[in-house]
């Protein structure tokens, strides 16, 4: 296998860290994306003791700030070549309604709009490095959730779950529309939901729900490695060569939701999504 140029956001912890360990460990250049300096510093150091011959950089971005998504992009281009593959991972939730400086509602943001300026503005990039792969993290979480293109940011209604699943059901969307208009450019797109897996997302949650958290990462839930693996394994798989549009629950090509597959519907996200961060029709 050719070594490839891998960017993976969310990587300074969970399933985005232990993605970072298994491509480096098979001698992929890594660039870990991260928000915190601290942290994300320690997760480079932590996966090059894992590959000490591996090529690991860090880089920094707060996904809920467009600026700082544009400031990584910048980065990305002025310091890679080429992208082989795009692992778009970070990913948050609010339990009350939160909104960015950009004036967005926070989960919407990070979870879904980071991710799709950014593969925006490496586009090219990732056309020009082809064949690449685009990687989505998304979650079952997005079975059951709603689109109400006149109320995005839920500024009626807001719940921590209602909000999650409408940002992983965008994931779904975005990823289709992706494969739809890259069919033919040597990139594929694929989305997937890693397992249940026992990070720190969720700590965000409601303090009622922490006990119920709590027992899920003990007994239910799988580990960041487990998790890790699945998004690896999209990102880089021989398996998945040429394959694009599907959304894997772990390692099984499923069936997403019935909104999901609606094209319409995609269509008008992405044409939301453009103009909610500030690029042109």
């Amino acid at each position: 296998m050719n070594a490839r140029t891998v960017v993976v956001t969310g990587a300074s912890d969970g399933i985005g860290l232990e993605c970072s360990r298994r491509l480096a460990g098979q001698g992929h250049r890594v660039v870990m994306v991260g928000r915190n300096p601290a942290k994300t510093r320690a997760a480079v150091e932590s996966v090059r003791a894992s590959s000490p011959d591996a090529t690991v950089e860090p880089a920094l971005a707060d996904f809920a700030s467009q600026a700082s998504v544009r400031a990584l992009a910048a980065h990305l281009l002025a310091t890679c070549e080429r992208i082989d593959v795009l692992v778009n991972n970070a990913g948050t939730v609010f339990e009350r309604r939160t909104l960015t400086d950009d004036g967005i509602e926070g989960t919407f943001a990070v979870n879904h709009l980071g991710g799709f300026l950014l593969t925006e503005l490496l586009r090219e990039r990732l056309v020009a490095s082809a064949p690449a792969r685009i990687v989505v993290t998304s979650s079952r979480g997005h079975y059951g959730a709603t689109l109400d293109f006149t109320d995005l940011g839920f500024e009626r209604g807001y719940g921590i779950m209602r909000a999650y699943g409408r940002s992983k059901l965008a994931n779904v969307l975005h990823t289709r529309s992706l494969a739809q208009q890259l069919d033919g450019t040597g990139v594929t797109a694929n989305c997937l939901h890693p397992g249940a897996v026992a990070t720190s997302i969720w700590s965000g949650a409601p303090w009622w729900a922490q006990p119920v958290l709590a027992l899920g990462k003990r007994f239910a839930m799988i580990s960041p490695e487990e998790g890790g693996a699945h998004l690896a394994r999209l990102a880089v798989g021989e398996e998945v060569e040429g394959l694009t549009g599907g959304y894997y629950d772990e390692d099984r090509l499923t069936e997403p939701s019935t909104l999901a597959l609606n094209d319409a519907v995609a269509a008008r996200l992405w044409d939301e999504s453009r103009r909610l961060v500030g690029l042109t029709p």
